[in-house]
């Protein structure tokens, strides 16, 4: 029966909490670009039309992030990079040419309408889920409009703008001494690796495409410097991994890195451009094999944020992360797709599945196990969790309005003025998609299986080396422009780390929570379940307080 769910037997019931913006779908990143842009936001649409009608609102809980504001995201990103971004547009642009070029903001990285405003969703997002989990308000935060790994300090890059797992990071590090940072994409995590690069406080640990592919860094040999030598860990691959060679390399780096680590919290950067298919993407896992990474992180029982990142099929990218929200609840999705706002794109089966393909793994086993060797020595030159000055974190009057978000109406005296949390409503936003972003469907809403690559060679020659889309689908030149990778064999420079290990309270002004809640397990009496139809009637409030 379409839209079934299982409960998965032995485990412990998780309080989630899902951010979603239904705004962040009508983004663009298409016009006036002279390529169709592979990364579109609407996939965020199409996997929260899922997580609705497959029943999983019951579940948990569900919000609204507060967009984050130009001074949170210099937590991190320079003040003259923020600013650049939020007054830039397309219609302007000419007269930030000098600007563009030094921010990087061009080729893969457009101008589009509304880019700040996508930006200060997917960054609010990640920091109120971080902000939650740490004050023990949820034990898993989701937001999968996050996940943008590649942005740096002062510049964009790889379709990523402002990076909001180093700010979640940043958040998460006001209340827990050390943070883990997993990536699962099938980019090395450029930027999040080079901003704690030289700190001990977080330990980033990538499985990713390594050679002559975006961004050209992730080398086994960058372990980080100074206090963070040894807490930066990369897992170079090869192409056509599968399911099998890819479990048997990250349950035992990840176990061991627990053992040797004991992180307090835990990022997983969940990209699916690892899943077989991608078009941009060179491995071959199937959405079980990708989601057995969420499940055995999650059987460590840490706070955990989990986060989007890359994808560019959508309907892959939909199904796998629907899939992954039902593991973070507790259960298992079952396989049939309900009906929904999007059920044509996952034809002709209708199938929440993502089967390999015959590609080749180059990976051998030889290969597999040395570099895994290599991985584990640096494990062991690890000398234990780092020590670190804590303070406490006050109470802040945010806190007791966050209580009160999940209050029912019904219960309101009907003479009182309705909190703003409860006449915030979800505004529609446009649920089309461009002509030209069919998913690779033909006539009849069938796939056309001609290689995408074999279409993307022919404007290659237009293309500039260093880029993520264009003339190599995600391939580049050792000499990219813009590399500012942390220091290392590689030959790069170092930036300032994000935050100085021992700089517990400046790393964020304030901590109190940013959403407004809308649903709990089970949401009010009256509320309609979705079925077929779109998520528009669920009620979403947010707090407008600033951090």
């Amino acid at each position: 029966m379409p839209g079934e769910m299982y409960e998965i037997e032995g485990e412990r019931k998780k309080r989630v909490c899902y951010f979603f913006d239904s705004d962040v779908g009508g983004f663009h990143y298409g016009p006036g670009h002279p390529y169709v842009h592979p990364m579109k936001p609407t996939r965020i649409r199409m996997c929260h039309s899922l997580v609705m009608n497959y029943g999983l609102y019951k579940r948990m809980e569900i919000f609204r992030a507060k967009p984050a504001t130009k001074r949170e995201m210099t937590q991190f990103h320079s003040d003259e990079y923020v600013d650049f971004l939020s007054r830039i547009t397309p219609s302007n642009m000419n007269s930030f040419v000098k600007e563009q070029h030094k921010c990087n903001v061009g080729d893969d990285c457009p101008v589009f309408d509304g880019l700040f405003d996508y930006c200060s969703i997917s960054a609010g997002g990640s920091m109120e889920g971080a902000a939650r989990l740490s004050r023990d308000k949820c034990d898993i935060a989701v937001n999968w409009a996050g996940g943008l790994h590649h942005a740096k300090k002062s510049e964009a890059s790889g379709f990523c703008y402002v990076n909001d797992i180093v700010l979640g990071i940043l958040e998460l590090l006001r209340y827990h001494s050390r943070v883990l940072y997993i990536d699962i994409d099938v980019h090395h995590g450029d930027g999040v690796e080079e901003a704690f690069y030289t700190t001990d406080r977080v330990m980033t640990c990538s499985f990713h495409k390594y050679g002559e592919f975006f961004p050209g860094t992730g080398e086994l040999r960058d372990v980080g410097i100074g206090k963070g030598k040894n807490y930066a860990l990369n897992f170079p691959l090869r192409d056509g991994i599968n399911d099998e060679n890819y479990k048997s390399i990250f349950e035992p780096v990840i176990r061991q890195v627990m053992e040797s680590y004991d992180p307090a919290a835990v990022v997983l950067q969940c990209g699916t451009d690892s899943l077989a298919g991608d078009k941009l993407g060179c491995f071959n896992l199937s959405m079980r094999g990708h989601a057995n990474c969420v499940r055995f992180v999650k059987s460590f029982n840490k706070p955990l944020l989990l986060v989007g990142g890359g994808g560019y099929t959508m309907r892959n990218v939909s199904r796998a992360w629907a899939f992954e929200t039902g593991l973070a609840t507790g259960v298992e999705l079952g396989a049939d797709i309900p009906v929904n706002e999007y059920y044509e794109y996952f034809g002709p089966d209708y199938q929440l599945n993502v089967r390999p393909s015959n590609t080749e793994d180059l990976n051998t086993r030889q290969y597999l196990d040395r570099v895994k060797s290599i991985v584990m020595e640096h494990l062991r030159n690890v000398g234990g969790p780092p020590s670190v000055q804590m303070t406490d974190v006050p109470t802040l009057p945010i806190d007791a309005e966050m209580d009160d978000m999940n209050q029912d109406e019904d219960m309101l005296d009907p003479n009182d003025r309705r909190p703003q949390a409860l006449l915030d409503r979800r505004v529609q936003a446009d649920g089309e998609l461009s002509d030209s972003d069919d998913e690779d469907t033909g006539g009849g809403g069938r796939r056309n299986r001609a290689s995408h690559r074999e279409r993307e060679s022919i404007s290659s020659n237009s293309s500039r080396a260093g880029r993520k889309f264009g003339m190599g689908v995600g391939i580049m030149t050792a000499t990219g422009p813009t590399s500012t990778h942390g220091a290392g064999p590689s030959g790069h420079t170092t930036l300032a780390p994000a935050l100085a290990p021992m700089d517990v309270d400046t790393a964020a002004s304030g901590g109190e929570s940013r959403a407004a809640s809308v649903s709990g397990d089970g949401m009010n009496d009256n509320t309609p379940e979705p079925n077929g139809v779109g998520t528009d009637e669920l009620q979403i409030s947010d707090s407008r307080n600033d951090r």
